[in-house]
């Protein structure tokens, strides 16, 4: 149920998002649009946004600081592609957490902010009565479930509906389908 007064957070799975957005629709997220459709009139205390720095964007931050740290250089290199969509993600009003991309010597690579977001979640439980977590991954459950009966917390899951884990979505107190959610999206 929405309150004005409710007290909200929310905490976006940006890499889950995009990818979904992306793959599902050919289409990138409005999150400006999306943090005003989510909010609804309530009090938002916090929007924080989980990344993932790829190979390209810790390679051009590199060479950037070299750039500018030659004499006579004075402006950074073109920006990334991914470095300017963090900086629009800021813009958007979100408090971004990043974490490098993990290469282990036999190449697997690992990227994936599950537990800090559920981490944030819990620190921030005790100061919002709704918390929103926009992703659909089922991982999330035992967060869900821990923010709803452990400290009595409102859950709410944002999430395109053909890729969200129906466990998440039947565990939530409410569901957000972004699919149905037209101005969440931007056509390319």
């Amino acid at each position: 149920m929405k309150y004005k007064d409710q007290r909200i957070g929310i905490f976006i799975d940006i890499q889950n998002l995009y990818h979904s957005a992306k793959n599902l629709y050919g289409d990138r997220v409005n999150y400006r649009e999306l943090i005003k459709e989510l909010v609804g009139g309530r009090k938002l205390i916090r929007v924080i946004g989980y990344v993932v720095k790829s190979e390209d964007v810790l390679a051009e931050t590199s060479r950037q600081k070299k750039e500018t740290t030659a004499p006579g250089k004075a402006r950074f290199a073109q920006q990334a592609p991914e470095a300017a969509f963090f900086e629009a993600l800021e813009k958007a009003g979100i408090e971004l957490r990043t974490k490098d991309l993990q290469i282990f010597p036999g190449g697997m690579k690992k990227a994936d902010w599950d537990v800090g977001m559920a981490v944030d979640a819990i620190r921030m439980a005790s100061f919002l009565d709704a918390i929103i977590l926009v992703t659909g991954d089922g991982d999330f459950i035992p967060l869900v479930e821990y923010l709803k009966w452990g400290l009595g917390r409102e859950v709410e899951v944002a999430a395109f509906g053909r890729s969200a884990s129906a466990k998440l979505k039947e565990k939530a107190d409410f569901f957000i389908d972004l699919e149905k959610k037209p101005k969440v999206m931007m056509k390319k």
